[in-house]
């Protein structure tokens, strides 16, 4: 739900171009109606310059005009287009439960295949700790013996986009990544053609 802009600011400008009454102001922005009296007064934030909620979208003219003609009436927060930022959880990113039992092999992969990344950004694109990381980096995690190293844009855990800004930054940093990929040996023996069909015609 939207909420109101700086409303001791709108409260003031209402106050000053309107003739809504105290506990229409109240009402709309979320102030008790003393405190509009007191901003009316000048006994609280004297010489606070108002803001004008129909220039930022915020009310209509005819949404006051409409509430000014009745006192009993309650003005209503107009619907914006313009779209609101996207707050970022600074917080580690969730991980699905259901997932949360591979990040040990996701971060193996990356500390293996891209020691170029930091820590940092390692838990960045798992949603872990550092000191996790440090330990599987040491191999002192407790569960160390069982980790199977995967990709985690393969297990689900990030984007292979996310993976690739990581990589880009670390590089420009001047952090570098490994000569050659590693093969894993798994992958050598799947294209091996099976003998003993020499003969057959």
């Amino acid at each position: 739900m939207s909420k109101l802009l700086m409303p001791k600011a709108t409260a003031v400008w209402l106050i000053d171009n309107t003739t809504l009454s105290f506990e229409q102001i109240a009402a709309f922005t979320g102030l008790h109606r003393l405190e509009i009296q007191a901003l009316a007064d000048g006994d609280v934030a004297p010489g606070m310059q108002g803001m004008d909620p129909i220039q930022n979208g915020q009310l209509t003219r005819d949404e006051i005009a409409r509430c000014e003609a009745d006192d009993q009436a309650v003005l209503k927060l107009a619907k914006s287009d313009i779209p609101m930022p996207v707050v970022r959880n600074k917080g580690p990113r969730y991980t699905p439960v259901s997932k949360r039992a591979d990040k040990p092999d996701g971060i193996s992969w990356l500390v293996k295949h891209h020691p170029e990344l930091t820590d940092a950004q390692i838990g960045r694109l798992i949603g872990t700790t550092k000191p996790t990381i440090q330990k599987i980096r040491d191999k002192s995690h407790w569960n160390a013996a069982n980790f199977r190293p995967r990709s985690p844009v393969e297990l689900g855990l990030c984007s292979q986009l996310e993976l690739s800004t990581e990589i880009a930054k670390a590089i420009k940093a001047g952090r570098q990544p490994l000569a050659e990929p590693i093969v894993e040996d798994h992958e050598e023996d799947t294209m091996q053609e099976p003998t003993g069909w020499e003969g057959l015609s």
